[in-house]
């Protein structure tokens, strides 16, 4: 699991834009809470930035003609086997979204993108 630097999502190719949301989905469900090495760092943070940061991954979807469940645009909703957030509180925007996401994390990304065979 990753969660890929969001400078980088309007270049992913389609199957990594794709497993993104479904990553996305996966954590804001029923995977909120659930250790991996990769991602730790989200879990010290509201799970509202995970919701913004899903956010800018369905609007790259919707941009390229993709068409996610709109029940993912409900901060609360954790998908269908989850129940909802109640007291999620909306937070300012940042960029990046989470602080590891810096400049160290976006050349980690496109390393572990050609390792891949993607080059951006």
């Amino acid at each position: 699991m990753r969660l890929w630097h969001e400078d980088l999502l309007s270049n992913l190719p389609r199957q990594q834009l794709l497993g993104q949301h479904r990553e996305c989905a996966a954590l804001r469900g029923n995977g909120w809470g659930k250790p991996h090495a990769t991602i730790n760092y989200i879990f010290d943070y509201s799970p509202y930035k995970l919701f913004q940061y899903h956010m800018l991954v369905i609007t790259e979807m919707e941009e390229r003609g993709y068409h996610p469940d709109t029940l993912w645009k409900n901060a609360n909703y954790r998908g269908k086997n989850c129940l909802p957030f109640h007291d999620l509180q909306p937070l300012q925007l940042t960029h990046p979204i989470y602080p590891e996401h810096n400049d160290a994390y976006l050349s980690e990304c496109i390393q572990n993108l050609k390792t891949k065979g993607i080059f951006l």
